[in-house]
Protein backbone atom coordinates (compact mmCIF):
# COMPACT_ATOMS: atom_id res chain seq x y z
CA UNK A 1 0.00 0.00 0.00
CA UNK A 2 1.18 3.53 -1.06
CA UNK A 3 2.67 5.79 2.26
CA UNK A 4 0.17 8.38 1.64
CA UNK A 5 -2.81 5.54 2.52
CA UNK A 6 -1.63 4.92 5.73
CA UNK A 7 -4.15 7.08 7.23
CA UNK A 8 -7.70 6.98 5.94
CA UNK A 9 -8.94 5.49 2.90
CA UNK A 10 -12.49 4.01 0.58
CA UNK A 11 -11.49 0.32 -1.04
CA UNK A 12 -13.99 0.44 -3.92
CA UNK A 13 -15.06 -2.98 -4.97
CA UNK A 14 -15.47 -3.17 -9.18
CA UNK A 15 -16.56 -7.15 -8.64
CA UNK A 16 -18.88 -6.46 -6.02
CA UNK A 17 -20.42 -3.73 -8.39
CA UNK A 18 -20.40 -5.85 -11.82
CA UNK A 19 -22.05 -8.78 -9.43
CA UNK A 20 -25.03 -6.08 -8.22
CA UNK A 21 -25.67 -5.48 -11.68
CA UNK A 22 -25.98 -8.49 -12.62
CA UNK A 23 -28.24 -9.32 -9.83
CA UNK A 24 -30.56 -5.99 -10.92
CA UNK A 25 -30.88 -7.16 -14.47
CA UNK A 26 -32.45 -10.36 -13.07
CA UNK A 27 -34.91 -8.19 -10.43
CA UNK A 28 -35.96 -6.65 -14.09
CA UNK A 29 -38.37 -7.81 -16.59
CA UNK A 30 -39.18 -7.39 -20.17
CA UNK A 31 -37.58 -4.86 -22.17
CA UNK A 32 -36.36 -2.71 -18.96
CA UNK A 33 -32.92 -1.16 -18.89
CA UNK A 34 -31.02 -0.30 -16.47
CA UNK A 35 -30.20 3.38 -15.97
CA UNK A 36 -27.20 3.98 -13.63
CA UNK A 37 -27.97 6.86 -11.17
CA UNK A 38 -24.30 8.03 -10.56
CA UNK A 39 -24.96 11.40 -9.41
CA UNK A 40 -22.99 12.76 -5.83
CA UNK A 41 -19.63 11.28 -7.48
CA UNK A 42 -21.24 7.96 -7.84
CA UNK A 43 -22.88 8.08 -4.27
CA UNK A 44 -19.14 9.20 -3.06
CA UNK A 45 -17.75 5.73 -4.97
CA UNK A 46 -16.26 7.97 -7.42
CA UNK A 47 -17.90 8.38 -10.31
CA UNK A 48 -14.85 7.78 -13.25
CA UNK A 49 -13.92 4.67 -12.27
CA UNK A 50 -17.90 3.61 -11.53
CA UNK A 51 -18.85 5.36 -14.86
CA UNK A 52 -16.10 3.41 -16.63
CA UNK A 53 -17.00 0.13 -15.19
CA UNK A 54 -20.44 0.48 -15.61
CA UNK A 55 -19.89 1.28 -19.63
CA UNK A 56 -16.97 -1.08 -20.65
CA UNK A 57 -17.93 -4.07 -18.69
CA UNK A 58 -21.46 -3.79 -17.81
CA UNK A 59 -22.89 -2.89 -20.74
CA UNK A 60 -24.97 0.58 -19.59
CA UNK A 61 -25.96 2.79 -21.97
CA UNK A 62 -27.94 4.86 -19.60
CA UNK A 63 -26.84 7.03 -16.43
CA UNK A 64 -28.81 9.76 -14.67
CA UNK A 65 -27.31 12.43 -13.05
CA UNK A 66 -28.50 15.65 -11.05
CA UNK A 67 -26.65 18.66 -12.79
CA UNK A 68 -25.01 19.89 -15.84
CA UNK A 69 -22.03 19.99 -14.38
CA UNK A 70 -22.01 16.12 -13.46
CA UNK A 71 -23.80 15.49 -16.81
CA UNK A 72 -20.39 17.08 -19.14
CA UNK A 73 -18.17 15.16 -16.41
CA UNK A 74 -20.29 11.68 -17.27
CA UNK A 75 -19.73 12.17 -20.90
CA UNK A 76 -16.21 12.39 -20.98
CA UNK A 77 -15.98 9.14 -18.97
CA UNK A 78 -18.91 7.36 -21.35
CA UNK A 79 -18.91 9.51 -24.48
CA UNK A 80 -21.81 6.92 -26.17
CA UNK A 81 -24.18 7.01 -23.37
CA UNK A 82 -27.35 8.92 -22.59
CA UNK A 83 -27.20 11.10 -20.02
CA UNK A 84 -30.77 12.68 -18.19
CA UNK A 85 -30.01 15.15 -15.65
CA UNK A 86 -32.82 14.58 -13.19
CA UNK A 87 -32.36 18.32 -11.73
CA UNK A 88 -32.39 22.15 -12.57
CA UNK A 89 -30.03 23.35 -15.65
CA UNK A 90 -30.11 27.40 -15.45
CA UNK A 91 -31.57 28.28 -19.07
CA UNK A 92 -28.67 29.98 -20.00
CA UNK A 93 -26.88 26.71 -20.27
CA UNK A 94 -28.73 25.36 -22.73
CA UNK A 95 -26.38 25.47 -25.32
CA UNK A 96 -24.05 23.22 -23.39
CA UNK A 97 -27.37 20.74 -22.92
CA UNK A 98 -26.83 20.21 -26.77
CA UNK A 99 -23.65 20.93 -26.65
CA UNK A 100 -22.66 17.51 -24.85
CA UNK A 101 -25.64 15.87 -26.30
CA UNK A 102 -27.57 15.23 -22.87
CA UNK A 103 -31.08 14.78 -21.73
CA UNK A 104 -32.62 17.43 -19.58
CA UNK A 105 -35.56 16.58 -17.66
CA UNK A 106 -38.50 19.01 -18.08
CA UNK A 107 -40.52 20.12 -14.97
CA UNK A 108 -42.62 22.55 -16.59
CA UNK A 109 -43.70 24.54 -19.72
CA UNK A 110 -42.44 27.89 -18.73
CA UNK A 111 -38.92 25.96 -17.87
CA UNK A 112 -39.38 24.42 -21.70
CA UNK A 113 -39.66 27.83 -23.34
CA UNK A 114 -36.86 29.38 -21.40
CA UNK A 115 -34.28 26.59 -22.05
CA UNK A 116 -35.74 26.80 -25.88
CA UNK A 117 -35.26 30.50 -26.38
CA UNK A 118 -31.96 30.68 -24.63
CA UNK A 119 -30.18 27.87 -26.66
CA UNK A 120 -29.51 27.65 -30.40
CA UNK A 121 -29.89 23.73 -30.95
CA UNK A 122 -32.82 21.76 -30.23
CA UNK A 123 -32.78 20.39 -26.73
CA UNK A 124 -33.25 16.33 -25.79
CA UNK A 125 -35.46 16.25 -22.63
CA UNK A 126 -37.76 14.13 -20.53
CA UNK A 127 -40.31 15.32 -18.95
CA UNK A 128 -41.27 15.27 -15.20
CA UNK A 129 -44.05 14.12 -13.92
CA UNK A 130 -45.00 15.27 -10.25
CA UNK A 131 -47.49 12.19 -9.12
CA UNK A 132 -46.76 12.80 -5.41
CA UNK A 133 -43.42 13.33 -4.70
CA UNK A 134 -44.14 17.16 -4.46
CA UNK A 135 -41.01 17.93 -5.59
CA UNK A 136 -40.34 18.86 -9.24
CA UNK A 137 -42.68 18.28 -12.14
CA UNK A 138 -45.82 18.70 -14.27
CA UNK A 139 -48.66 19.01 -11.57
CA UNK A 140 -51.87 17.95 -13.25
CA UNK A 141 -55.51 16.74 -11.21
CA UNK A 142 -55.56 14.16 -14.34
CA UNK A 143 -53.41 11.99 -16.29
CA UNK A 144 -55.98 13.50 -19.52
CA UNK A 145 -54.52 17.31 -18.34
CA UNK A 146 -50.72 16.16 -17.86
CA UNK A 147 -51.55 14.49 -21.54
CA UNK A 148 -52.36 17.56 -23.11
CA UNK A 149 -49.61 19.90 -21.28
CA UNK A 150 -47.03 17.32 -22.44
CA UNK A 151 -48.43 17.28 -26.48
CA UNK A 152 -47.86 20.87 -25.87
CA UNK A 153 -44.58 20.36 -25.46
CA UNK A 154 -44.01 17.83 -28.15
CA UNK A 155 -45.00 20.46 -30.86
CA UNK A 156 -42.97 22.77 -29.25
CA UNK A 157 -39.82 24.07 -31.80
CA UNK A 158 -36.59 23.61 -30.43
CA UNK A 159 -37.43 20.55 -28.35
CA UNK A 160 -36.94 16.78 -28.30
CA UNK A 161 -39.65 14.97 -26.19
CA UNK A 162 -38.22 11.13 -26.13
CA UNK A 163 -39.69 10.44 -22.92
CA UNK A 164 -41.41 10.84 -19.19
CA UNK A 165 -40.72 9.68 -15.99
CA UNK A 166 -41.95 10.26 -12.13
CA UNK A 167 -40.30 9.30 -8.71
CA UNK A 168 -42.16 6.94 -6.39
CA UNK A 169 -41.70 8.72 -2.51
CA UNK A 170 -42.43 5.50 -0.56
CA UNK A 171 -42.08 2.80 -2.68
CA UNK A 172 -39.52 1.26 -0.16
CA UNK A 173 -42.56 0.83 2.14
CA UNK A 174 -44.24 -1.95 3.02
CA UNK A 175 -47.58 -0.51 4.58
CA UNK A 176 -50.81 -1.21 3.24
CA UNK A 177 -51.25 2.88 2.75
CA UNK A 178 -47.95 3.87 1.22
CA UNK A 179 -48.17 0.31 -1.32
CA UNK A 180 -51.88 2.18 -2.36
CA UNK A 181 -49.86 5.59 -2.62
CA UNK A 182 -47.61 4.13 -5.14
CA UNK A 183 -50.17 2.20 -6.99
CA UNK A 184 -51.46 5.60 -7.57
CA UNK A 185 -48.50 7.37 -8.61
CA UNK A 186 -47.45 3.96 -11.14
CA UNK A 187 -50.94 4.33 -12.32
CA UNK A 188 -51.25 8.30 -12.84
CA UNK A 189 -48.23 8.16 -15.01
CA UNK A 190 -49.16 5.14 -17.22
CA UNK A 191 -52.60 6.32 -17.66
CA UNK A 192 -50.79 9.64 -19.10
CA UNK A 193 -48.38 7.57 -21.03
CA UNK A 194 -51.70 5.60 -22.58
CA UNK A 195 -53.31 8.94 -23.42
CA UNK A 196 -50.79 10.21 -25.19
CA UNK A 197 -50.48 6.72 -27.44
CA UNK A 198 -54.01 7.68 -28.13
CA UNK A 199 -53.34 11.12 -29.19
CA UNK A 200 -50.71 9.56 -31.25
CA UNK A 201 -47.45 10.38 -29.87
CA UNK A 202 -45.22 7.42 -28.76
CA UNK A 203 -42.65 8.68 -26.71
CA UNK A 204 -39.46 5.89 -26.77
CA UNK A 205 -39.32 6.01 -22.43
CA UNK A 206 -41.68 5.98 -19.71
CA UNK A 207 -39.66 5.39 -16.48
CA UNK A 208 -40.75 5.04 -12.73
CA UNK A 209 -38.92 2.31 -10.84
CA UNK A 210 -36.27 3.65 -8.52
CA UNK A 211 -34.16 1.09 -6.65
CA UNK A 212 -37.42 -0.04 -4.03
CA UNK A 213 -39.58 -0.45 -7.31
CA UNK A 214 -36.48 -2.71 -8.59
CA UNK A 215 -36.40 -4.63 -5.51
CA UNK A 216 -40.36 -4.89 -4.42
CA UNK A 217 -42.46 -3.73 -7.77
CA UNK A 218 -40.81 -4.53 -10.70
CA UNK A 219 -43.18 -3.52 -14.01
CA UNK A 220 -41.91 -4.11 -17.75
CA UNK A 221 -44.04 -0.71 -18.71
CA UNK A 222 -40.91 1.05 -17.20
CA UNK A 223 -38.53 0.95 -19.69
CA UNK A 224 -35.73 2.31 -17.74
CA UNK A 225 -35.24 1.38 -13.45
CA UNK A 226 -33.04 4.25 -12.69
CA UNK A 227 -30.93 1.88 -9.72
CA UNK A 228 -29.51 3.63 -7.38
CA UNK A 229 -28.23 2.89 -3.89
CA UNK A 230 -29.29 -0.92 -4.76
CA UNK A 231 -26.03 -0.79 -7.13
CA UNK A 232 -23.76 0.45 -4.35
CA UNK A 233 -25.10 -2.49 -2.60
CA UNK A 234 -27.23 -0.81 -0.09
CA UNK A 235 -30.53 -0.87 1.26
CA UNK A 236 -33.49 1.97 0.02
CA UNK A 237 -34.67 1.12 3.78
CA UNK A 238 -33.17 -0.89 6.35
CA UNK A 239 -36.32 -1.95 7.78
CA UNK A 240 -37.02 -4.20 4.54
CA UNK A 241 -35.29 -7.03 3.50
CA UNK A 242 -33.86 -7.24 -0.33
CA UNK A 243 -35.17 -9.96 -2.57
CA UNK A 244 -31.94 -10.84 -4.12
CA UNK A 245 -28.34 -10.73 -2.84
CA UNK A 246 -26.56 -7.40 -2.92
CA UNK A 247 -22.74 -6.71 -1.69
CA UNK A 248 -21.61 -3.17 -0.70
CA UNK A 249 -19.18 -1.79 -3.08
CA UNK A 250 -17.62 0.40 -0.59
CA UNK A 251 -15.40 -0.50 2.34
CA UNK A 252 -13.58 2.47 4.85
CA UNK A 253 -10.68 1.71 6.29
CA UNK A 254 -8.15 3.69 9.02
CA UNK A 255 -5.15 2.89 11.02
CA UNK A 256 -4.79 3.10 14.47
CA UNK A 257 -1.84 5.34 15.54
CA UNK A 258 -1.06 5.31 19.31
CA UNK A 259 -2.03 2.75 21.65
CA UNK A 260 -2.12 3.94 25.39
CA UNK A 261 -3.50 2.60 29.19
CA UNK A 262 -5.72 4.80 31.38
CA UNK A 263 -7.06 4.63 34.20
CA UNK A 264 -10.03 4.48 36.02
CA UNK A 265 -11.45 8.78 35.97
CA UNK A 266 -9.21 9.68 33.18
CA UNK A 267 -11.46 11.17 30.38
CA UNK A 268 -11.17 11.05 26.81
CA UNK A 269 -11.68 13.54 24.11
CA UNK A 270 -13.91 17.32 23.98
CA UNK A 271 -16.52 17.96 26.54
CA UNK A 272 -15.37 14.86 28.91
CA UNK A 273 -18.09 12.99 27.70
CA UNK A 274 -16.64 9.49 28.85
CA UNK A 275 -15.18 8.79 31.53
CA UNK A 276 -13.10 5.45 32.33
CA UNK A 277 -14.75 3.39 34.76
CA UNK A 278 -11.77 1.24 35.31
CA UNK A 279 -8.52 0.69 33.62
CA UNK A 280 -8.50 0.62 29.33
CA UNK A 281 -6.59 0.33 26.72
CA UNK A 282 -7.04 3.05 24.31
CA UNK A 283 -6.35 2.92 20.85
CA UNK A 284 -6.41 6.40 18.69
CA UNK A 285 -7.69 5.74 15.17
CA UNK A 286 -6.91 8.01 12.06
CA UNK A 287 -10.09 9.21 11.06
CA UNK A 288 -12.51 11.76 11.92
CA UNK A 289 -15.95 13.71 10.71
CA UNK A 290 -13.66 16.34 8.79
CA UNK A 291 -12.99 12.47 6.51
CA UNK A 292 -17.16 11.76 6.67
CA UNK A 293 -17.35 10.13 9.64
CA UNK A 294 -20.29 11.54 11.67
CA UNK A 295 -19.35 13.02 15.05
CA UNK A 296 -22.93 11.53 15.90
CA UNK A 297 -21.42 8.12 15.87
CA UNK A 298 -19.29 9.76 19.09
CA UNK A 299 -19.63 6.77 21.81
CA UNK A 300 -21.95 4.51 19.85
CA UNK A 301 -20.42 3.28 16.94
CA UNK A 302 -18.04 0.22 16.66
CA UNK A 303 -14.75 -0.08 14.48
CA UNK A 304 -13.45 -3.56 13.71
CA UNK A 305 -9.90 -4.27 14.78
CA UNK A 306 -8.32 -8.05 13.73
CA UNK A 307 -12.06 -8.33 13.22
CA UNK A 308 -12.95 -8.18 16.74
CA UNK A 309 -15.81 -5.26 17.97
CA UNK A 310 -14.45 -1.96 19.40
CA UNK A 311 -16.38 0.72 20.78
CA UNK A 312 -15.86 4.06 20.23
CA UNK A 313 -15.26 6.13 23.04
CA UNK A 314 -15.95 9.63 23.91
CA UNK A 315 -16.43 12.35 20.65
CA UNK A 316 -15.58 11.91 17.29
CA UNK A 317 -13.21 14.28 16.68
CA UNK A 318 -12.23 16.50 13.27
CA UNK A 319 -9.31 13.81 12.18
CA UNK A 320 -9.35 10.91 14.93
CA UNK A 321 -11.19 9.44 17.39
CA UNK A 322 -10.59 6.67 20.39
CA UNK A 323 -12.15 3.38 20.89
CA UNK A 324 -11.83 0.61 23.26
CA UNK A 325 -9.36 -2.01 22.61
CA UNK A 326 -9.08 -3.65 25.77
CA UNK A 327 -9.86 -6.80 25.01
CA UNK A 328 -8.48 -6.66 21.54
CA UNK A 329 -4.79 -7.05 20.10
CA UNK A 330 -4.05 -3.67 19.27
CA UNK A 331 -0.87 -2.30 18.04
CA UNK A 332 0.18 1.51 15.89
CA UNK A 333 -0.09 0.65 12.43
CA UNK A 334 -2.71 -1.92 12.59
CA UNK A 335 -5.16 -1.33 10.05
CA UNK A 336 -9.08 -1.08 11.40
CA UNK A 337 -12.36 -1.69 9.06
CA UNK A 338 -14.87 1.14 9.52
CA UNK A 339 -17.23 -0.02 7.11
CA UNK A 340 -16.80 -3.59 5.46
CA UNK A 341 -16.01 -7.07 6.24
CA UNK A 342 -13.16 -8.14 8.42
CA UNK A 343 -12.92 -11.56 10.10
CA UNK A 344 -16.89 -13.15 10.73
CA UNK A 345 -18.21 -9.39 11.30
CA UNK A 346 -19.55 -6.81 9.27
CA UNK A 347 -19.95 -2.98 9.69
CA UNK A 348 -22.29 -1.77 6.82
CA UNK A 349 -22.89 1.67 5.98
CA UNK A 350 -26.55 0.70 6.54
CA UNK A 351 -25.90 0.05 10.51
CA UNK A 352 -24.08 3.62 11.03
CA UNK A 353 -26.98 4.52 9.32
CA UNK A 354 -29.24 3.12 11.66
CA UNK A 355 -27.41 4.44 14.93
CA UNK A 356 -27.83 7.99 14.42
CA UNK A 357 -30.88 8.18 12.68
CA UNK A 358 -30.50 8.56 8.69
CA UNK A 359 -29.78 6.49 5.22
CA UNK A 360 -27.15 4.71 3.83
CA UNK A 361 -27.18 7.27 1.36
CA UNK A 362 -25.85 9.61 3.37
CA UNK A 363 -23.03 7.57 4.92
CA UNK A 364 -21.63 6.92 1.40
CA UNK A 365 -22.01 10.21 0.15
CA UNK A 366 -20.76 12.03 3.14
CA UNK A 367 -17.14 10.22 2.58
CA UNK A 368 -15.33 13.47 2.06
CA UNK A 369 -12.90 14.03 -0.94
CA UNK A 370 -10.12 13.96 1.19
CA UNK A 371 -10.36 10.11 1.59
CA UNK A 372 -8.57 8.36 -1.30
CA UNK A 373 -10.88 6.00 -3.08
CA UNK A 374 -9.08 2.32 -3.62
CA UNK A 375 -10.43 0.63 -6.16
CA UNK A 376 -9.71 -2.96 -6.11
CA UNK A 377 -10.14 -6.12 -8.74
Amino acid sequence: MKPYLKRAWAEVSLPALRKNIETIKKLCSGGTQIMAVVKADGYGHGEEEICRCLAVDCGIRYFAVSNLDEAVSVRKFCPESEILILGYTPPEYAHQIAEYNIIQGIVSTEYAKALVNSGTEKIRCHVKIDTGMGRIGLKHDTPQECADEIKQLCNMEGLSVEGIYTHFSVADSDSPENVAYTDRQEKFILDTYDELCRQGIRLPHVHFMNSAACCYRNNPRSTLARAGIIMYGLHPDISLDIPAELTPVMELKAVISHVKTVQKGDCISYGRTFTADREMKIATVTIGYADGYSRLLSSKGEILVHGKRCRIVGRVCMDQLMIDVTDAEAAAGDIVTLIGREGDDIITADELASIYGTIGYEVVCGISKRVPRIYIE
